[in-house]
């Protein structure tokens, strides 16, 4: 029977205890710690750099959270229009590049104050995590566009021998004999 709506939600724990899940759970760990150093200073002069690392650590930790659980509870499959691999490349792609500009720009105007410096820690964390993610998420996509071209070559192949074949009928004949 099928369920409608939200009925029916099961936890993968197959996704969770996997590569692509305990990594995720990392970025997601990691990006909130970020997240709540950056928030805890209180003062800052200037504060552009801060204000970055603050905003590049929430929008990873809201858009890697919700891939998180669509990924954990399966709701990618609701929905296969979204090329739900490159989805997730492109988010661990970015917010790589993201981190690494932002903890290097933090590092550079902190105050050495014990929180900017747990920030930048925790910001180059974030940032190696993902990049390992991303060089994953590049293998994982490369691999599933070589299968469906491979896919879509054997299918050409498929449809040319069947067009070829004839009937032995006299009146038909094949120009390629």
């Amino acid at each position: 029977s099928q369920r409608r709506g939200l009925g029916g939600l099961r936890c993968d724990l197959d996704y969770l205890r996997g590569t692509f899940g305990r990594i995720k759970l990392a970025e997601v760990v990691l990006a909130l710690i970020a997240f709540i150093c950056i928030e805890t200073i209180m003062e800052c002069s200037p504060c552009e750099g801060l204000y970055f690392f603050e905003f590049v650590s929430c929008s990873a930790l809201v858009v890697t959270g919700v891939l998180l659980l669509m990924f954990s509870l399966n709701l990618h499959t609701r929905i296969p229009q979204i090329n739900w691999n490159l989805t997730d490349l492109v988010n661990t792609g970015l917010s790589t590049f993201f981190f690494f500009i932002a903890s290097v720009v933090l590092a550079a105007l902190n105050h050495k104050t014990g929180a900017e410096i747990a920030a930048v820690i925790f910001g180059f964390l974030a940032m190696a995590v993902y990049a390992v993610n991303t060089y994953l998420a590049v293998k994982k996509w490369r691999m599933s566009s070589r299968q469906q071209s491979s896919r879509q070559s054997s299918d050409y192949i498929r449809a040319r021998t069947e067009s070829r074949e004839v009937d032995h009928r006299p009146e038909i004949q094949r120009l390629d004999a």
